[in-house]
């Protein structure tokens, strides 16, 4: 760089001069004081020499040419005396051109390395512009806009250790002048510059470039402000969001208490105190470690300290140090559990400080080191300054996580669905009003009129008769191998009491193949728990067949205490198709959803069955139109068609072959759902409207009118309605979904017996078109696709 204004983007066209710290001189050198007078004379005497040095020049080579000079001019203003101690620089503004400073400052920047280069931290580029231009409106018009901030230096020192320097500056030695190119600035400029701080096009054209003359020259007076930064860091970024996830937070986390205890090899870590269960629990998120937890998930309090520490950060709730974790734990002679678990990390010295309120303790701060002695009762008092802090950051964080815990539990226990949400907000900010205002607070009846209700369900054909199958062969094989024991040791004792037990459990196999009943399951449990068990205990106890009998104990499931195999199968297979089809049906309804509101809801049974209700109160806007209500009818037809054809796709891989048969239930009019606060649970309202409800209980196991054939079929949909207009309109979704290659041209109408209070009920009937694998443009019905898949 040969001139100070290269490659500079500013209203300022920058001079270097002396000239207002030359006039004061020349008051100073009529001073009464003789002292004073012949210095100031010395200083002016020396500058006269060189007339630049008073009008000013922006040429960088000048500054080393005239540097004993200008030494000599600024001499005052940097005391010999107090040079190591201070740390001062003279500079020109927006500029990182150094000319003059004190001996501390030097050492600063050579402790910091010949790599290191020194910035403003906090000035942005950006802002330089627009800053100079504020500083010309006060020095030049008198308007003060006050954009005073502080601005800092972070320089590491000798140790790497990052210090902060606060730097204020001193202006008593600049002159700005306005040049012949630069624009009046009138009031109603001013106003629109307070109001586009942003817009720098709009400042630029006020303030052109190298439209003012900066005469002069700035004194920084620099102070380290580490402790206090240190302090500041931490606030900030303990308020941050997603801390745990932030890959850098525990970096920085570690940098700022370096830079707090000016000690380099340090670490952080936390561990949670979980009151209830009288544990510590490690904090989860990226980086994050318990030195006192060390690999454990947990620990109980008395075992992961000693009495003392317990006390001392339990009850006491302060902060200790252990300075040389080798020599305490000769101390201890194996009493003090911490001491155990740091040195096993090789932990030299730490420091253990409680996060604690009013309320107790919450949670403990381990700062520790590999080297002894670093970390001590004397720089843990620095500490005292940031707990605040930190405790102010674990209540939010607790609340925070609180609520979470409550979002969690309603969205998977007790969810209200995002339709329908925006009802419960409004209802609940009545019930705070109230209780602010002084009323009788009451949750009120949440309620939907005139929506259309769409009920579907994939169900599970022949559940319970597998699950009697099971049943029957898990008996079977434990009766067996009770049997065989039982004859083996009737064999070795001839006891009546064996001869017994055989025939009881040869009844029960027998009753197993011919006469299984609701109760045969539970009778023949406690058979065994009552009757059996003992028996076997005695003789695993006896030596007696000691090995078979611990094979059959290992068969049995621990959880169950009975033989789980068969039944266990059949349970997979249900959880897992739940598992699947309600995962589909539930990336569906985000389109569904998209395409317009409704209400939601699905369960889990045997197989998913699933509510929608859509309509004007529930969107909460005047949009609806009745096309939506039929977009939402041919999407859940066409979805439960999708459905079917997972589920085919993966049956190969259920531990049990199952089958499943699928229906839609239509309902023509119009109903109203109310919200029931016992059961957290949408409900129909009305009597009439009841008649909905029935029919969806009941209608699946319906038979066709005059038959024995359920109107439920593997390889069929089931469209379940009583309406003549909805048969024309379902009809119609059929026909355009066949020619998609989605159902088959089987259509059958069929009139279902009459159900309990229910009459006059009709079923579409269709089978539907099979793919053998994804991307298969080849498509089978029902038959024709066991046949390939040689089920």
């Amino acid at each position: 760089m040969n001139d100070l204004n290269d490659n500079l983007e500013s209203p300022f066209k920058l001079l270097v001069s002396f000239n207002k710290l030359l006039n004061h001189y020349e008051d100073l050198a009529k001073s009464d004081d003789e002292f004073q007078a012949a210095k100031a004379k010395r200083v002016l005497k020396t500058a006269s020499a060189y007339p630049i040095l008073r009008e000013g020049f922006s040429e960088v080579s000048i500054l080393e040419e005239r540097k004993k000079e200008i030494g000599i001019i600024l001499q005052d203003s940097f005391s010999p005396v107090l040079t190591k101690n201070e740390i001062k620089t003279a500079s020109v503004p927006f500029h990182n051109l150094i000319f003059n400073s004190s001996e501390r400052f030097k050492t600063i920047l050579q402790e910091a390395g010949d790599d290191f280069e020194l910035k403003i931290k906090n000035m942005p580029e950006d802002d330089k512009y627009i800053i100079a231009c504020t500083i010309i409106l006060a020095f030049c018009y008198g308007y003060n806009i006050n954009f005073k901030r502080p601005f800092y230096y972070e320089i590491p020192n000798a140790n790497g250790i990052m210090q902060y320097y606060k730097i204020l500056y001193n202006a008593d030695f600049t002159e700005i002048v306005p040049t012949k190119d630069a624009p009046k600035i009138t009031q109603d400029d001013v106003d629109e510059l307070l109001d586009n701080f942003e817009n720098i096009d709009l400042w630029k054209t006020k303030f052109p470039k190298d439209s003012y003359l900066f005469k002069g020259f700035v004194i920084s007076n620099i102070f380290n402000v580490t402790d206090d930064q240190s302090i500041s860091n931490i606030k900030t970024t303990l308020i941050g969001e997603d801390k745990r996830k932030n890959e850098g937070f525990m970096e920085n986390f570690h940098a700022i208490f370096q830079s707090l205890l000016g000690l380099k090899d340090i670490k952080v870590g936390f561990s949670i105190y979980n009151k209830e269960d009288g544990i510590f629990e490690r904090v989860y998120g990226v980086g994050m470690h318990s030195f006192l937890l060390n690999d454990k998930e947990t620990a109980n309090c008395v075992d992961a300290l000693c009495e003392w520490s317990y006390n001392r950060l339990l009850h006491e709730k302060k902060y200790f140090s252990v300075s040389d974790v080798d020599q305490m734990l000769k101390k201890a002679e194996c009493k003090a559990p911490h001491i155990e678990t740091l040195s096993a990390q090789g932990i030299k010295s730490a420091i253990f400080a409680p996060i604690a309120n009013d309320e107790g303790l919450m949670g403990i701060l381990e700062i520790v080191s590999e080297k002894p002695k670093v970390l001590n009762s004397i720089n843990a008092n620095k500490l005292e300054d940031v707990m605040p802090f930190l405790v102010s950051a674990v209540e939010r964080s607790k609340s925070e996580e609180e609520t979470i815990i409550e979002s969690i539990i309603q969205k998977e226990c007790t969810s209200i669905h995002p339709s329908v949400y925006w009802r419960f907000v409004k209802e609940a900010r009545h019930f705070i009003k109230d209780q602010l205002n002084g009323k009788d607070s009451s949750f009120n009846k949440i309620a939907f009129e005139n929506i259309y209700p769409l009920y579907g369900q994939i169900d599970i054909k022949g559940s319970s008769e597998a699950r009697n199958s099971a049943t029957r062969k898990d008996l079977t094989l434990q009766l067996n191998a009770i049997k065989s024991i039982v004859e083996q040791a009737f064999q070795i004792e001839n006891l009546p009491i064996y001869e017994q037990f055989l025939f009881q459990i040869n009844t029960y196999l027998e009753r197993l193949k011919t006469n299984f009943q609701v109760d045969s399951e539970q009778q023949i449990s406690t058979f065994i728990k009552q009757d059996i068990d003992p028996v076997l205990e005695h003789l695993k106890s006896t030596d007696i067949l000691q090995d078979e009998v611990q094979s059959y104990f290992e068969s049995i499931d621990k959880k169950v205490e009975v033989l789980y195999h068969h039944r266990k199968d059949y349970d997979d297979t249900i959880a897992l198709v739940n598992k699947e089809m309600a995962a589909l049906l539930d990336k569906k309804q985000v389109d569904a959803q998209a395409m317009y509101p409704h209400y939601f809801e699905r369960f889990k049974t045997d197989g998913v069955e699933h509510n929608m209700y859509i309509g004007e109160s529930i969107t909460k806007e005047d949009s609806f139109n009745p096309i939506y209500l039929y977009n939402l009818r041919l999407w859940q037809l066409q979805v439960m068609i999708e459905m079917e054809n997972a589920f085919y796709l993966m049956q190969s891989e259920f531990p049990v072959k199952l089958d499943v048969a699928s229906m839609l239930l239509v309902f023509n009019q119009p109903l109203s759902i109310s919200f029931r606060m016992d059961e957290k649970q949408f409900d129909v309202d009305g009597t009439y409207n009841a008649r909905y409800e029935i029919v969806k209980k009941r209608v699946d196991k319906a038979y066709i009118k005059g038959t024995t054939e359920r109107v439920t079929q593997k390889g069929k949909i089931s469209i379940v309605y009583s309406q003549k207009e909805d048969e024309k309109e379902y009809l119609r979704y059929i026909k355009f979904l066949q020619s998609k290659k989605y159902l088959d041209n089987d259509v059958e109408i069929v009139e279902l017996q009459d159900l309990q209070a229910v009459t006059g009920l009709k079923a579409i009937r269709v089978s539907v078109l099979y793919h053998k694998k994804n991307n298969d443009k080849e498509f089978y019905t029902y038959d024709d696709l066991m046949k390939e898949l040689n089920v």
